[in-house]
């Protein structure tokens, strides 16, 4: 029994299974499928978490009709031919000791016609909130397919072997458009009044149950927008769920945040308050009697589980993102290691961010997300021959291959020429409510120490100091650096900005290592529409100054919008009175202003500013490659001196090469 975390460590009865403990690693696509099937890929992603302890694992979505299609990588509805692959992936969650949960869903009227190649359908035929496109009112016999679609993927799930299933009444999907008025405008037995609008979730329930049988756990999947006046607000919701509760129709319920109304809470990042299902359901605690109550959304860490629990909150918790990012964590918490899990840092970079792209999610600070099959997960294979191993640089591709290298028991030294490790990445750190990459850094400072690596700080490695290493393996991760020429992509024939020379001109990254002192005025010029450029003009109009965003995308933060980080930004920046110029470019800089052309119209002005922040594309600090190539010493090149690049790709290549040392 863990001390620290009691009660999350504390059995409960869910149906005929007793979990292990309240943590659940909740349904989230993961959209691996491959020809709408699961492949190995799944199988090794969910069996990860099974093995590091998680009590329930409910399964990515599976639309119940063709019309549900949002995805590539979404299984294939309307298909018994899915039965014996999801054995696969029930038999692999089970056999290590977890409960296995597969969520059902359909989404209505925000279909994906890319996808579906399927007219969208809801209650009333509103807009997609997914697409462009509309949807149709349905008729009754559409109804009575959907409600047979969620009763037929029910039936598959058990006879694949699952325990349960999760019907999917949240985010404002198809049975959150039947219960809520404003998007069930009908006259008939389907709207109107309460019961009208929870026939269709009532019968779903009752012909799942009656189909699958007494010991199948059914779950209902709810969330709240409580920002938008049309949607249900909690007080309705919870009246709601305490009908299908009285009636016995679910085992339990699950509470997320957000939806297609208010699509940035749905997976928030670090820009939101951590534990944001708790409010919601805090609320159907109180009304709920039978089923059992789960928190999801944002309850990133054991601390806010336990706090959640200990506040009567809710009797389960679901933790997604953080054990994307640690799939260890139950078993590290359950052991009271709580310091040796890698914490999540909300980023959505990789997870939401590369499903909103449409391909296979995974996780920045881990990049065997997705690649359990191949990288055998956080369990790493000790190397057949250990070797000294030198890395060069302390950034992330840095860290992460000597944490990696040491783990699998080579002798690491990494050499690190400023007084701190993480690179860039610590500046990014620095930035307002990016303290969790603070927090990550610390976490690789206790592992490396814990593997007994030899650190080097205020270290500068040159081509004729490695034979006095004697390493058999050289890794270099030393990083990028901004060029300082003011070169824009969207101005190809300017090589250097005209002016540079008259001063005042700073690097994003001298800015945020408090290496400059900017005037009160700043026009800061942002080609990568990221936390880069984004975060330091934040950190900037915190500290009091004048900020103006120059950029040539036609939106600040383009970058940002794969995460949904995006438009909370730009609320924040404007709190802050930071101004923009969108769609343009600097022509010349003046040494107290710029002249700035307007892409459309091929205007000219001047914008008067006390000094020029860039935030252009990174050059790699490869000198040290470039000396080492020319005396013919064998090196790896990792990270942003291979090629500047954002954050992931510099963790994945550190463990890539390490494991492979």
């Amino acid at each position: 029994m863990s001390k620290l975390f009691p009660r999350l460590f504390s059995p409960v009865g869910l149906g005929p299974h007793v979990l292990r403990n309240r943590i659940v690693f909740g349904a989230h696509t993961a959209n691996m499928a491959e020809g709408g099937l699961p492949t190995d890929r799944h199988v090794a992603y969910y069996a990860e978490r099974a093995i590091g302890g998680a009590a329930m694992i409910v399964v990515e979505p599976m639309p119940v009709h063709r019309a549900a299609v949002l995805t590539r990588g979404n299984f294939r509805p309307c298909d018994d031919s899915v039965i014996p692959h999801f054995k696969k992936v029930a038999s692999a969650i089970k056999d290590n000791g977890a409960v296995a949960i597969q969520q059902l869903y359909h989404v209505g009227a925000h279909g994906d016609s890319d996808n579906s190649f399927h007219p969208h359908w809801s209650p009333s035929g509103f807009p997609s909130y997914h697409d462009s496109d509309g949807s149709h009112p349905m008729s009754e016999a559409e109804i009575w397919e959907t409600i047979d679609g969620f009763v037929q993927a029910a039936r598959r799930c058990r006879e694949a072997g699952f325990d349960g299933i999760e019907v999917w009444a949240a985010y404002f999907g198809m049975v959150d458009q039947f219960w809520t008025p404003w998007s069930n405008r009908r006259d008939d037995a389907w709207g109107g009044s309460l019961e009208n609008r929870t026939r269709m979730s009532r019968e779903i329930l009752a012909r799942i149950r009656a189909t699958c049988g007494p010991d199948f756990i059914i779950g209902l999947a709810v969330s709240d927008e409580p920002d938008y006046s049309v949607a249900l607000t909690r007080d309705e919701l919870a009246e709601i769920v305490q009908l299908h509760d009285e009636l016995g129709l679910m085992d339990y319920v699950t509470c997320g945040s957000g939806g297609y109304l208010d699509f940035h809470k749905l997976m928030p990042t670090f820009l939101y308050p951590e534990k944001l299902g708790a409010d919601l359901s805090a609320t159907l605690k109180r009304t709920v009697k039978k089923a059992l109550v789960i928190a999801e959304s944002h309850i990133r860490t054991p601390e806010n589980a336990e706090t959640v629990l200990g506040e009567s909150a809710a009797d389960l918790v679901s933790i997604v993102r953080g054990q994307i990012a640690d799939p260890h964590l139950a078993r590290k918490a359950s052991e009271d290691r709580a310091d040796d899990i890698r914490g999540c840092i909300s980023c959505n970079q990789m997870c939401w961010g590369r499903r909103s792209r449409d391909y296979w999610i995974s996780c920045l600070i881990n990049p065997s997300a997705g690649r359990e099959f191949e990288w055998g997960g956080d369990r790493f294979t000790p190397a057949a021959e250990p070797r000294k191993v030198l890395v060069v640089g302390g950034g992330p591709a840095g860290l992460e291959a000597a944490r990696v290298a040491a783990e699998r028991g080579h002798r690491v030294i990494l050499a690190e020429a400023s007084s701190r490790l993480g690179g860039n990445f610590l500046l990014a750190g620095m930035q307002p409510r990016r303290g969790q990459i603070l927090n990550l850094i610390q976490w690789y400072e206790r592992q490396l120490e814990k593997l007994k690596i030899d650190v080097r700080l205020n270290c500068y490695v040159e081509a004729s100091d490695i034979q006095d290493y004697g390493a058999d393996s050289v890794i270099l991760a030393t990083g990028s650096y901004s060029p300082e020429t003011g070169f824009q992509k969207a101005l190809p024939a300017s090589e250097t900005l005209p002016g540079l020379e008259k001063g005042n001109v700073f690097a994003v990254e001298a800015v945020m290592a408090r290496q400059v002192r900017p005037g009160k005025r700043i026009l800061l010029l942002d080609e990568g529409g990221g936390w880069r450029g984004c975060g330091t003009a934040w950190k900037l109009a915190e500290d009091g100054h004048e900020v103006i965003i120059l950029s040539p995308d036609p939106f600040i933060g383009k970058e940002l919008q794969r995460t949904t980080a995006d438009v909370p930004l730009r609320r924040i920046l404007k709190k802050l009175r930071v101004k923009w110029l969108l769609e343009a470019s600097a022509l010349e800089w003046h040494g107290n202003g710029a002249t700035v052309v307007d892409h459309n119209s091929g205007e000219q002005s001047f914008v008067e500013a006390d000094c020029l922040v860039l935030a252009t594309t990174n050059m790699p600090a490869n000198w040290l490659a470039e000396a080492l190539a020319a005396q013919a010493t064998p090196f790896v090149q990792i990270g942003d001196c291979a090629a500047p690049r954002q954050a992931p790709y510099a963790f994945y290549e550190g463990r890539k090469v390490a494991l492979e040392l």
